[in-house]
This record gives structure tokens, C-alpha cells and sequence, in this order.
């Protein structure tokens, strides 16, 4: 079963914060936008770091 969500492009911004001069989006917020557990996404890059990119950090 899919679902097609439409997530506000304010609702994005606001889970999108400056820390010294770059762009960061928290795991547990990039999560919440996917619907999924914080757990379950660092899964998923941890198995497929090539499709990320490089600066893509989640401690």
C-alpha cells in the first residue's frame, strides 16, 4: 500500500537549521518527513552509503 503525502515546503524549511554557516536537517526530523524510525534510516544508509551524498552525516 502507497501513500502520497504532500509535505509543505514550510514544513521542510522549518526542520532545516543553520549551524556554523551550513545547512542541517536533524535524523529524527528527516525520519518524520519519511515516515519511518530514526533507527530504520541509519539502517538504510549504512547499507547504501553510495546513494547518499558524501556529506551526508547521521550520528
Amino acid at each position: 500500500m502507497s501513500q502520497n503525502l504532500i509535505i509543505s515546503e514550510e514544513t521542510i524549511s522549518d526542520k532545516i537549521y543553520f549551524i556554523r554557516n551550513q545547512k542541517v536537517m536533524l535524523d529524527r526530523d528527516l525520519a518524520m518527513l519519511y515516515g519511518i524510525e530514526t533507527k530504520r534510516l541509519k539502517e538504510q544508509v549504512k547499507r547504501n552509503i553510495s546513494r547518499f551524498p558524501e556529506d551526508l552525516c547521521l550520528n
